[in-house]
C-alpha cells in the first residue's frame, strides 16, 4: 500500500470515528475527555501536589511533571518534522491555532505516559483508572475531530 493510499484511509477511518453535531451527549463526554488530557491541567494538580503533598507524593509529582515535560519536547520535535496538518474543523480552535499539526497526538503520549508512570510508581487502583482513561482521551481526539487514528 502507497503512503497517500494509507493516508486516504486513514483519513476515511477517522472520519468514520468522528462525532457528528446532533450526538450531543457523546460529544459532551467526548469533549470532556479531549480536555482531560490538557497539558496544563495535570501541570496545575502536579504543582499542587509538589507544593502541599506528602515528601513522597512531592517526588512523584516532580518526577512526573520532568516526564511530561520531556515528552512535550519529543512530541514538538516529531511533530515540526513531520508537519502533518490536522483535519478539517471548527471544535478545538485553541488546539488548531496554537499546534496546526496533528502527529503525533500530545495529549494521548501523556495519557499513555501517564498511565505508565501510575503503574510503575502509583496505587493499582490509580493505575488502572488511568489504564482506562488513556484510551479514551486518544479517541477523543479523533472523536472531536482533532486529530486522525493514526495520530494516536
Amino acid at each position: 500500500m502507497t503512503r497517500d493510499a494509507w493516508l486516504e484511509r486513514d483519513a476515511a477511518w477517522s472520519q468514520a470515528l468522528r462525532l457528528q453535531d446532533s450526538q450531543r451527549l457523546p460529544r459532551a463526554v467526548a469533549a470532556v475527555l479531549a480536555h482531560s488530557g490538557d497539558s496544563w491541567f495535570w501541570a496545575l494538580g502536579l504543582l499542587i501536589v509538589a507544593a502541599a503533598g506528602s515528601p513522597p507524593a512531592r517526588l512523584d509529582a516532580l518526577r512526573t511533571l520532568a516526564a511530561i515535560a520531556g515528552l512535550a519536547v519529543v512530541v514538538l520535535a516529531i511533530k515540526l518534522l513531520i508537519r502533518r496538518r490536522r483535519p478539517e474543523g471548527e471544535w478545538g480552535a485553541i488546539y488548531r491555532t496554537t499546534d496546526p499539526h496533528s502527529f503525533p497526538s500530545g495529549h494521548a503520549a501523556r495519557a499513555v505516559l501517564l498511565a505508565v508512570l501510575a503503574a510503575a510508581w502509583g496505587s493499582p487502583a490509580l493505575a488502572v483508572a488511568l489504564i482506562l482513561w488513556a484510551p479514551l482521551v486518544a479517541l477523543s481526539r479523533v472523536a472531536m475531530g482533532l486529530h486522525y487514528l493514526s495520530d494516536i
